[in-house]
């Protein structure tokens, strides 16, 4: 697993290797580290992802999301109409970074 801090509040945290079940825990145990930052979750690495894999993330995701910093999930590899509304999940990098700039935008705004 990398941490990647890209500025002074996103955190992107690359899977290199193993299982996604071994990726969260290890993740959950780092959680303190990171736990202030906007965090983009990098898949790409994975060759194959189902949707049952990506709802490990779901916990991790809704306590994240609950104190009012962006989790968002990179990856190519799943059907997104399938993905659960309560999480965020897009095709680049690029499109994370876009996310993030505009939840951080909405808490400024108090949406």
């Amino acid at each position: 697993m990398i941490f990647d801090k890209q500025d002074n509040n996103t955190t992107i945290v690359t899977q290199e290797t193993g299982s996604v079940q071994n990726f969260c825990g290890r993740l959950a145990e780092a959680y303190d580290k990171i736990r202030t930052d906007n965090l983009i979750v990098n898949l790409f690495s994975l060759d194959a992802l189902t949707i049952n894999e990506l709802l490990e993330f779901l916990e991790i995701s809704n306590r994240h999301r609950a104190a009012k910093r962006s989790f968002v999930i990179v990856t190519n590899k799943v059907n997104y109409d399938e993905v659960p509304d309560e999480m965020v999940v897009v095709p680049t990098l690029q499109e994370a970074h876009d996310i993030i700039e505009m939840e951080e935008i909405e808490r400024d705004l108090n949406f």
